[in-house]
């Protein structure tokens, strides 16, 4: 029988999804994409995961869409493929599987992340590569623009300038620069990526996670939002969280200089006006 497309193992609170087509630097087809969708689901499902990393075997990240799959590959004299369907039906709902996901989420980029690879990478909220890692947004070089929210994330993530640079041109990025410019959160060297992940996702798991997902929530909010905006809506989110075991625990352990023990937990991501929010 052949490897699962997405392997999948745990840690105390931390799943962690392997992206397994190594010989095609991991890019995705159908199959792998309800494979990963699947995954994630289930870990947001799950109240015993408290943080989710995404990684890729051998040597390479991702690469994005793979060309050969039947829904995208074009015989010759044959029609084209709707490639919109393609994004609608899988790379639409992973970028939005990961934006919503009711846990912080980590990408370890161990290699070369391209196209929508690269942007599956930036959608998650912390991204650590190592440092022979690179990021290319290779969409211009077949005649198409950057999806998986590429173009969002872009321009939000290191301005207009860059953005449009890296999105006409097309080049490699080096990790170190990625990190230098504000692309990723960390460059670090390849020995210590899977040491470093580790140790932030444990990190991540044991901090308060319904507010970290807030605080995920609330930035990108106030990307598209004036400031007396945002203002409203921390007020919101303070108010909600104010109520929550989290702050309460929190203010106590601080109080008896202890370490607090945070158990708030969605399985959803729900509003700062949201009632009967499960944990």
């Amino acid at each position: 029988m052949s490897e699962p497309l997405v392997l999948v193992s745990q840690e105390g609170a931390v799943r962690t999804f392997t992206l397994n087509r190594p010989a095609a630097l991991n890019s995705f087809t159908g199959e792998m994409h309800e494979a990963l969708a699947s995954a994630l689901d289930a870990a947001a499902a799950d109240t015993a995961v408290r943080c989710v990393v995404i990684t890729g075997a051998g040597r390479g990240f991702c690469a994005g869409q793979d060309l050969s799959d039947p829904a995208v590959s074009v015989e010759p004299g044959s029609a084209p493929k709707d490639l919109g369907a393609v994004i609608e039906r899988h790379w639409r709902p992973l970028a939005q599987r990961l934006r919503s996901m009711p846990v912080p989420t980590v990408a370890a980029v161990n290699g070369v992340a391209a196209g929508a690879g690269a942007n599956l990478a930036l959608n998650c909220d912390l991204v650590v590569a190592a440092r022979t890692a690179s990021f290319i947004q290779a969409f211009a070089k077949i005649g198409l623009v950057p999806d998986t929210g590429g173009t969002w994330l872009l321009p939000h993530l290191v301005g207009r300038a860059r953005a449009l640079g890296l999105a006409l041109l097309g080049d490699k990025l080096p990790a170190e620069e990625a990190a230098r410019i504000g692309l990723i959160w960390q460059c670090v060297d390849d020995a210590a990526l899977a040491e470093t992940v580790a140790a932030l996702a444990a990190r991540l798991a044991a901090m308060p996670t319904r507010a970290l997902v807030a605080t995920r929530a609330a930035i990108d909010a106030a990307a598209g939002s004036s400031m007396d905006e945002a203002l409203g809506l921390e007020t919101r989110w303070q108010r909600t969280l104010g109520r929550a075991h989290d702050y309460l625990e929190g203010v106590a352990a601080f109080g008896a200089k202890r370490p607090p023990v945070f158990t708030d937990r969605d399985v959803t991501v729900r509003g700062p006006d949201d009632e009967g929010a499960a944990h």
